[in-house]
């Protein structure tokens, strides 16, 4: 029999306790908590937070512990129950320039923590993660798209010489104008009829000097399924800009998204994220002699400087940014480096060529909700989210040549700051604005049976195939079992460091690489027992029936590794969890099922050189 070399016992160990101390974490579990952070990014937690929940929880007697964090403060509770009541009541009782969200705080010891070592995501079919369905306002989307049209409409009118005296969009959506002449109005009518097709034809109008577009009902139909479409994808790209594994985006009914999001750690950024309507517009600063009904009054974000007055005609917007990408300038200022594609290049150069000297200003759009509570006939507190709109300048620069494809926004007060709108740029802008119309947290009933069903699976089926092994093969048999154990831990320790989030089918995964691990060690067995029969020496044996089984194995380790890999690449949701596990689980078992067990096996045989018989 070779001698197992003392490299190979070293690297064994060594993966193995990289094993146990990686998969450590997963033994904590953590405490629900409910998250609460200031909406601005520029705005850190601080102490007067902090005291206002605490406040709060002693008002309503309830058991939490109050930790301040760096950017948040996070409010543990000892029960799911009480995770939900105390959001309800924190909803209810701080402004609304926070963001309130569900989460699952960590346990694990701060010496773990310090070396990356963090538990398993769980997916929202076992207790990880949060579940969010967002009302999308269409009525809003209309409105932008019938704000856009009128912006055209004004410049249209303008290179026709068709004179009016006033033009806006109505609470209903309707653009109304009003001409200077019934003439006017007449050729107004022919433009309109000819170039924009989405209106109700005949125009209406109640004045002979007046006309009022309305949308017709294909095309406000249209304009919900594209704000749909657009929110869905940019919802999309901000939740693969988060970094969760198997997110779920996907629309429900005519108006509502839902949004799921297994392992995610901070809830309270995910749901800032995806709720924001944010985007960039740029405008000339206005000049003394613009008229005051084409400029506006604007304050700066970070508050400091009296308002500007920028021009109501917009160069560009946000959805014509093609990269942004977060720096800091030569003087260590926060920065955000802007490219635009070729439409919305062109229209910066058109812009900037002519006004070299004047000022660019950037200005931040957002739209948010807040919550106000009403009370109903009965008395009862009813809450109800309002929309409204933030118009900031960013930045107010000189311009100092032609700008192009490529430029940068300062200004900015802090990284995290420059970080988001850069990650909002490069997700897109959303059409329209949402509202969280629910938030949970799967777990806490199905989640924990799911997991109590899966531990038991796994657990029934490990002890059925051990007992077998351990009857069957005997000291071999051991070697076995230890390797499997070594296999799950091993498995779970990689998982642990790649964030993988575990499923229900990922469990599937890992008790199918289990029996993967127990068929490469009962190939290896038999053919050790096939050479005893032929009348070789036992530690003749041992050799032979590992070499010549390592070809079959690893023959039929390499062909499923190979679907596993396809199943990821183009797979989705639950056949992607499944992936994963079965991806590294064959990795794993290979290396247990052949090193671990034969160095196991040497350890006892290899240093009997008159060995007559093995227990196997």
């Amino acid at each position: 029999m070779k001698r197992y070399g003392t490299w190979k016992y070293l690297l064994i160990l060594l993966v193995l306790g990289f094993g146990v101390l990686y998969s450590l974490p997963n033994l904590y579990a953590p405490d629900p908590a409910v998250q609460v952070s200031y909406s601005s990014s520029s705005q850190s937690a601080d102490n007067f937070l902090a005291n206002r929940i605490k406040e709060v929880v002693e008002d309503e007697k309830l058991n939490a512990k109050i930790e301040l964090e760096n950017d948040y403060v996070l409010v543990r509770t000892d029960s799911y129950q009480n995770q939900l009541r105390l959001k309800d009541v924190l909803s209810k009782n701080l402004v609304n320039d926070v963001v309130i969200a569900l989460n699952l705080a960590p346990t694990t010891p701060d010496w773990l923590q310090d070396i990356g070592a963090n538990p398993m995501k769980l997916g929202l079919d076992l207790r990880g993660g949060v579940h969010f369905l967002m009302q999308v306002d269409t009525d809003r989307a209309i409105k932008n798209r019938q704000d856009g049209t009128l912006q055209d409409l004004r410049i249209r009118f303008r290179e026709e010489k068709i004179r009016y005296s006033q033009a806006l969009v109505e609470d209903d959506a309707s653009i109304f104008i009003k001409f200077n002449s019934s003439v006017a109005k007449q050729n107004a009518d022919e433009f309109i009829s000819d170039n924009y097709t989405q209106f109700n034809l005949p125009l209406s109008s109640n004045d002979e000097n007046s006309l009022r577009l309305t949308l017709s009902e294909i095309e406000i139909e249209q304009i919900e399924s594209d704000a749909i479409d657009q929110n869905l994808t940019t919802l999309r790209n901000r939740v693969n800009e988060l970094g969760v594994s198997e997110p779920i985006v996907q629309r429900q009914g005519k108006k509502r998204i839902v949004v799921q999001l297994p392992g995610i750690q901070d809830t309270a950024e995910a749901k800032n994220i995806l709720g924001k309507t944010a985007t960039l517009e740029f405008h000339l600063e206005a000049q003394m002699d613009t008229p005051r009904s084409r400029k506006t009054s604007y304050p700066y974000r970070n508050g400091l400087g009296a308002p500007a007055f920028l021009q109501d005609s917009i160069i560009l917007g946000g959805d014509q940014v093609a990269t942004a990408q977060a720096s800091f300038d030569e003087n260590g200022l926060p920065q955000v480096n802007i490219t635009l594609d070729g439409e919305g290049g062109s229209k910066m150069h058109r812009a900037t060529r002519g006004n070299i000297g004047k000022r660019l200003g950037v200005l931040f759009v957002e739209q948010k909700t807040r919550t106000v509570y009403e009370r109903d006939p009965e008395g009862k507190q009813i809450p109800i989210q309002e929309t409204y709109e933030i118009k900031e300048i960013i930045s107010l620069a000189t311009i100092r040549a032609a700008l192009g494809t490529t430029f940068r926004i300062t200004g900015l007060d802090s990284p995290s700051e420059s970080s988001e709108l850069a990650l909002l740029l490069r997700a897109g802008a959303l059409a329209a604005p949402m509202t969280f119309v629910e938030e949970r947290t799967v777990g806490p009933s199905l989640g924990a049976d799911n997991i109590q069903a899966g531990l038991f699976s796994m657990q029934l089926g490990l002890i059925l195939v051990l007992g077998f092994i351990l009857f069957y093969y005997r000291i071999f048999g051991i070697a076995a079992s230890l390797a499997l154990t070594f296999n799950i831990v091993l498995l779970v320790a990689i998982m642990s460091i790649l964030s993988a989030t575990l499923t229900l089918p990922g469990i599937a995964g890992i008790v199918l690489t289990v029996g993967m691990a127990v068929d490469a060690n009962v190939l290896i067995f038999s053919r050790i027992r096939e050479e005893l029969k032929r009348g070789r020496e036992p530690l003749d044996a041992i050799d032979a029936g590992y070499n010549r089984a390592f070809l079959t194995i690893w023959d039929a380790n390499v062909t499923t590794l190979i679907v596993a890999v396809i199943l990821l690449s183009y797979g989705s949701g639950p056949v992607k969890g499944f992936a994963i596990t079965l991806s590294i689980g064959i990795i794993t078992s290979m290396f247990t099922a052949i090193m671990g067990t034969r160095a196991f096996v040497n350890l006892i045989y290899g240093s009997k050189k008159n060995l007559e018989r093995i227990s196997i």
